[in-house]
């Protein structure tokens, strides 16, 4: 019995042993186990674009980056796509593509004493639920990612506000720490956007409060001097910008969204009011030197862009007035597959979250409502170069340009439509949850954004029952098929909910 029980011993341990030496000999480091911080990075990253990229398509209608080469369309009449998911990606990236990777990345750090990895991961859900909100409004914030858990109740949009200071304040803790494992050359390994340098990280993170804190310039609470010293902590640079990088050819799913091997754009026309922004007719005559990176001419020389909702009456093949696509072909709807594009419309363009050009706009926007007017100028200005740098305008054209009767030349003359509308072209194709901000705050007012028509009543969604949209729906099919009764509670159901105006922009 004694020997059958040692020799039973023996070949466990045998078959213990070579079961270890099995698993160890088939770990593929390409297809890790265990969830680790820097897999996971890079596809968050991808995400934030996706996200943005994909709603920014509808969004971009609301703010007349762009509109449909057809008339009538839908989202150019500011409504919706009723049991549709469209514009819902941004709510699935926060709540699916980030929410719970999120989670295993500050597991992970904790673990391994990461605080670097932890702090970027922050800093990234701070970001997203900033995004989420300022776009939806209300939101599950309390009992997200409650296991086990079906029905969810929502938050206000205040509560999420609190919750973004928070979370960016704790992301802050952990990138100035330098105990543990933290360590430039281990983020890298994950970091695709600061190659591991946390003084970036922590600029990023002061920018997401910047628009935090800025984006309630309507309450009386508003506090100009956090805004811009949240601005002075900020990105310093072009180079801090929060670039999110693609790949052009081989495969286009690792292509920019936006580029022309995805084909996502091929009935975007730019709009007549973006048009009226670079052409001279809003800024005294001065043509913009982004007018050929930003938009297009047709056949004729001619910069010609859709009026809202009535599409392009000239969207007809060897039409010379025909407006071209954003990525500047003329011939044919379906991209030909040889278009390199331009801009932020190309297949390896970078697709930036956060940008210095913004960063100063932001401020100069918060200097102007203080009444330091000269602060106001200084950073608009700089918000100007930066985006002039930005589209790679020559050095002799940004020079000509920022001394021309297109840019204020003293604090006296400063007004703040030059500031806005400066800081909307600096965010064309790019910026556009944050443009949306904007107008929501200064209520589509034509007075702050020159030029700018929204629908008229009667070219308006039915639904809309005759007022302009200010937030969007949260997604259909986890919200309106599964979530209905949470949504009851504070008037989600109605057909106009996306008109109602959201906290943010309320006095």
């Amino acid at each position: 019995m004694k020997r059958i029980t040692i020799l039973t011993l023996l070949l466990g341990l045998f078959t213990l042993s070579s079961c270890e030496k099995y698993l160890d000999i088939n770990r593929d480091p390409s297809n890790p186990q265990v969830a680790e911080g820097y897999v996971l990075l890079p596809p968050m990253f991808a995400n934030m674009a996706f996200g943005e990229q994909f709603d920014s398509r509808f969004i971009g209608k609301y703010i007349q980056n762009w509109g449909e080469a057809t008339a009538n369309d839908t989202w150019d009449r500011m409504g919706y796509a009723p049991g549709s998911d469209n514009a819902g990606n941004i709510w699935r990236t926060h709540y699916w593509n980030l929410g719970e990777n999120i989670r295993l990345v500050l597991d992970d750090a904790k673990a391994k004493q990461k605080w670097d990895y932890s702090g970027a991961a922050k800093a990234i859900f701070a970001w997203s639920w900033q995004t989420t909100t300022d776009y939806h409004g209300e939101m599950i914030l309390k009992q997200a990612f409650e296991p086990n858990r079906y029905v969810f109740d929502y938050d206000t949009q205040e509560e999420v506000y609190a919750y973004v200071r928070q979370l960016a304040n704790d992301a802050l803790t952990d990138l100035n720490r330098t105990d543990g494992a933290v360590s430039q050359a281990s983020l890298a390994r994950g970091d695709l956007a600061y190659g591991g340098d946390r003084s970036k990280w922590i600029k990023f993170v002061y920018g997401v409060l910047a628009r935090n804190a800025n984006h309630l310039s309507n309450k009386s609470t508003y506090n100009p001097d956090a805004v811009i010293d949240f601005c002075n902590k900020s990105l310093a640079s072009n180079a801090d910008n929060f670039n999110v990088p693609f790949t052009a050819g081989g495969n286009s799913s690792l292509a920019n969204f936006f580029g022309p091997s995805r084909s996502n754009l091929g009935t975007y026309r730019q709009t007549d009011f973006l048009v009226s922004l670079l052409d001279g007719r809003v800024f005294n005559g001065v043509v913009d030197p982004r007018q050929s990176i930003l938009t297009s001419a047709s056949p004729d020389g001619v910069y010609r862009g859709v009026t809202v909702t009535q599409g392009d009456p000239n969207n007809v093949n060897n039409n010379t007035k025909r407006i071209p696509t954003v990525w500047g072909e003329v011939a044919n709807l379906v991209v030909s597959g040889t278009t390199p594009g331009k801009y932020i419309y190309r297949d390896g363009a970078s697709f930036p979250i956060l940008t210095y050009a913004e960063i100063q706009f932001i401020k100069a926007e918060a200097a102007f409502i203080k009444g330091d007017k000269a602060t106001a100028l200084s950073a608009y200005q700089a918000g100007i170069g930066a985006a002039l740098d930005y589209a790679a305008v020559s050095g002799a054209d940004k020079a000509k340009y920022l001394a021309s009767a297109a840019v204020a030349q003293s604090a006296s003359a400063l007004k703040i439509n030059d500031i806005m509308l400066q800081k909307y072209l600096a965010l064309v194709g790019h910026g556009i949850i944050e443009s949306w901000v904007d107008l929501r705050r200064y209520h589509y007012s034509s007075s702050v954004y020159t030029g700018f028509t929204p629908p008229s009543t009667e070219q308006l969604y039915p639904d809309n029952n005759g007022k302009l949209v200010y937030r969007v729906r949260p997604r259909y099919n986890s919200e309106y098929v599964w979530n209905r009764a949470s949504l009851d509670k504070y008037g989600g159901n109605a057909i106009d909910y996306h008109t109602v105006e959201q906290w943010f922009s309320l006095k």
